[in-house]
């Protein structure tokens, strides 16, 4: 039996993860595009094509296989191996054949052309009106106009544009896994905390290294080291072990692959008649073309960078008078950041992580969607999860009905990439009345438990799973007809505005009165720490700023130039990255190989938007702040304007029904202390 062909019997239709086993993935895929495909010849079948029969009747077709898909897809992200790695390689051209099969039907596209062609007389609502819009636009920008020799290119591009971006994540997850600082000298772990010092011993007994200390290119290792370790020489060692990642002319070399699908992408665009692939991407995001995109860069590159210049210099400065340091190297920059940080404002994260207690924090972002949209989060151990780490909840509101399921996945493991992120298993809809809600999931690399502490949080990991919980609420929140406008489903620029604006709550005294309690005597957090914090926040925000331009201008870069131009990675990325860059670059070191956000994720020609939506989310805080963080009105009003309403209307739209007005860019400029 498959338990992936059969109906689901667990709670809430869940997926079955305990009766799943890998070789059930490959068949189920098979039997869920078939089906799909029945669904889309019943639709063609149809005598007189309508908004009803064509358009809502494609968006419901095919929920097998995207239920199917995401399962495999989160599992393949969160808890792969050989195998299910192997096995992405030869589904992922299977999903995009269908894709295509659909997207370059002409019968099919012939009726959604027919019901466009009558949109002003159809009377619809504005949700049906931007669906409508959504899906001519998606088969006219997918090659429904194109002629056969065009449409069989364009399938053998999307064929090998899908195999190549697997092959990049694979090639840094096995880089991530394969590396090892082992310390055996006690002396080397000068200035690390003891928490660091005892996971790391944790880590060597569980590679067969007991008695030693070992240190991985994983975010809750690396990050303590190069922020605390007082050896340079060890610092430097890790440091261009994770700026070398897949750039060593080796099997796991990524510079190939980046060339492949910049060449690719371009040649696409151009089949679909743009310019770039940057062109193609903008027409459909709040940014409405590169010029834009670049122009927004620019100037806050203009705010940003000459105060990012003066922290580097008072940073050199300090470095020097503690150390003697006659120059400040890129792996002395958090190192030394956190000790000046430490001394202006008396904060540091050592500090801090006494307070924040995984189980705290999460009781703290539950309290806090509690006290703002009313909901409730309540463990279901009947729930199957796909790791014994990962934790599931039934979602009620107030008057104690479902919303959702929600999953947490905590810890780095070697299955799982780096960073955090949120995805969904299914999405929300409406079909004949019935509505679906939603199974959403967020995933982290957080801090373990040891053997003597339980999971100590650093603030900025604090902030990560209020961040990733924004996006879960989005999801969870989500209220719409149709699954293709619903919950997440905006423009790529407006996306994070849910989860950048709930980072806020982590700096507000009435928020982190909720949880932020000492792990062993309970005291709450002290008002004097909470104000540090606050004073603290916009500490090197120039530098941080400056960082991210910088890869929002090489992802623009990259999506917007001729390929043929770009003959070397490294000369191209150093190029670019040259007015943003300013400590001394490290020979052999290269950021473009392991940047998956761009070549693996969905942020390609959309790495500016994390800023982007920085202006909306700062903006929209600032009515937070003069109602109340807690404020019920406000708190409606951006819920039904931004985390239910989905892709319903034009983002801008909706931004303007909850703030009354367009966005300004000074709350965030205030924020980060550039004006």
């Amino acid at each position: 039996m498959n338990p992936l062909l059969e109906k689901f019997n667990t709670p809430f239709d869940t997926p079955p993860f305990h009766l799943i086993k890998t070789e059930h993935f490959l068949p189920a895929i098979h039997d869920a595009i078939n089906s799909a495909k029945n669904d889309i010849a019943a639709v063609k079948s149809e005598a007189l094509p309508d908004f009803e029969n064509t358009v809502a009747a494609l968006d419901r077709a095919g929920e097998r296989l995207s239920v199917v898909s995401s399962i495999f897809f989160s599992l393949n992200s969160a808890e792969t191996n050989d195998e299910i790695q192997a096995l992405a390689r030869e589904i992922a051209p299977l999903l995009t054949a269908h894709s295509n099969d659909v997207l370059l039907d002409e019968v099919l596209f012939d009726r959604i052309r027919q019901v466009f062609s009558q949109k002003d007389q159809l009377k619809l609502n504005e949700e049906q009106e931007t669906l409508l819009d959504k899906t001519y636009k998606a088969f006219v920008r997918n090659g429904a106009q194109l002629d056969e020799k065009q449409k069989s290119r364009l399938r053998e591009i999307d064929k090998e544009l899908s195999q190549l971006g697997l092959k990049f994540g694979e090639n840094v997850l096995a880089e991530i896994n394969k590396y090892e600082l082992v310390v055996e000298d006690e002396a080397d772990l000068s200035g690390l905390p003891d928490a660091v010092i005892e996971a790391a011993a944790q880590t060597a007994e569980e590679k067969g290294k007991s008695g030693k200390w070992v240190f991985t290119l994983a975010y809750p290792s690396y990050i303590p080291f190069m922020t605390y370790a007082d050896n340079r020489s060890l610092r430097r060692e890790i440091f261009i072990a994770y700026n070398t990642k897949c750039c060593k002319s080796d099997e796991l070399d990524n510079q190939q692959f980046i060339k492949d699908m910049l060449r690719l992408k371009t040649e696409r665009a151009a089949l679909l008649g743009y310019k770039s692939f940057s062109d193609f991407v903008l027409e459909e995001r709040m940014a409405k073309s590169g010029p834009e995109v670049m122009d927004f860069l620019s100037n806050l590159l203009q705010k940003a960078k000459p105060k990012a210049q003066k922290e580097v210099e008072e940073l050199a400065k300090f470095a020097k008078e503690l150390d003697n340091l006659d120059h400040l190297e890129k792996w002395d920059f958090g190192y030394y950041s956190e000790k000046l940080k430490k001394q202006k404002y008396e904060v540091d994260d050592e500090l801090l992580r006494p307070y924040f207690k995984l189980e705290n924090a999460i009781d703290g972002v539950f309290t806090t969607a509690e006290k703002l949209y009313g909901l409730k989060f309540e463990i279901n151990n009947e729930i199957p999860g796909y790791h014994p780490d990962v934790s599931a909840y039934e979602v009620r509101d107030e008057n104690g009905n479902h919303v959702s399921v929600f999953y947490a996945d905590f810890f780095p493991r070697t299955g799982k990439r780096n960073g955090a992120w949120m995805t969904s298993f299914r999405g929300q809809k409406v079909v004949d009345g019935k509505e679906n809600r939603p199974h959403v999931s967020i995933v982290f690399n957080f801090t373990k438990p040891t053997k003597t502490k339980p999971s100590l949080l650093t603030f900025n990991e604090v902030t990560t799973l209020f961040h990733e919980f924004g996006h879960a609420l989005h999801g969870m929140l989500a209220k719409g007809t149709y699954e293709s406008l619903s919950g997440t489903s905006v423009y790529w620029d407006f996306v994070e505005l849910p989860s950048q604006i709930f980072e806020n709550w982590c700096y507000e005294k009435d928020c982190l009165d909720l949880f932020a309690k000492h792990y062993e005597s309970g005291e709450p957090i002290a008002e004097d720490l909470i104000r540090k914090i606050k004073n603290a926040s916009n500490f090197h925000q120039g530098y941080q700023t400056l960082r991210q331009i910088s890869f929002g201008l090489l992802d623009m870069a990259y999506h917007s130039t001729d390929p043929s131009e770009i003959k070397d990675i490294p000369e191209f990325e150093k190029k670019v990255m040259g007015a943003t860059n300013l400590l001394p670059d490290v020979e052999g070191t290269l950021m473009s190989t392991s940047f998956s956000h761009i070549f693996q994720g969905g942020y390609a020609a959309g790495y500016y938007s994390y800023k982007w939506a920085e202006v909306l989310d700062a903006d929209a805080f600032e009515l937070f702040l003069e109602k109340g963080i807690f404020d019920k009105e406000t708190a409606t009003s951006f819920r039904e304007n931004i985390l239910s309403a989905g892709g319903r209307v034009h983002p801008s739209i909706l931004y303007r029904r909850f703030r009354g007005r367009e966005p300004k860019p000074e709350a965030l400029l205030k924020r980060a202390g550039l004006i």
